[in-house]
């Protein structure tokens, strides 16, 4: 290959890699969904329909290897948001959640969640 052929390929490259990116981080600044309203704790939840590609990583890891609850609670934790897109708990609730917390209220706000991100996906066509 010719020096120009070369630079060409890589440019080519860095331009691929960079529209993937900015697109990825479009759809990560965009607008929270929800609110859920979770009367049992008083509290409203925010949520975006993306998630990083560890983050989804995480979940199917804990769901293949047979921990289902946890699976849901970890992506409660991920995705829950105030109203001013901060999270609203973090990896040290995830016991509490799991041990202190009604599992009907939890699998409640995750099925919302992953309800919306499904509609979201179908009108993408992803």
């Amino acid at each position: 290959m010719t020096d120009k052929k070369v630079e060409a390929r890589k440019q080519a490259k860095a331009r691929a890699i960079n529209l993937a990116t900015a697109h990825y981080e479009t759809m990560l600044a965009g607008a929270m969904r929800g609110p859920i309203s979770v009367p049992e704790w008083d509290l409203d939840i925010y949520y975006k329909t993306t998630s990083t590609m560890a983050q989804e990583a995480r979940v199917i890891e804990l769901t293949q290897e047979g921990k289902t609850t946890e699976a849901l609670v970890v992506q409660m934790i991920m995705k829950s948001l105030d109203e001013d897109g901060d999270h609203l708990f973090d990896m040290g609730d995830k016991l509490k959640l799991m041990n202190g917390v009604d599992p009907k209220v939890i699998l409640r706000v995750v099925t919302s969640m992953n309800e919306d991100v499904k509609l979201e996906e179908a009108k993408s066509g992803n």
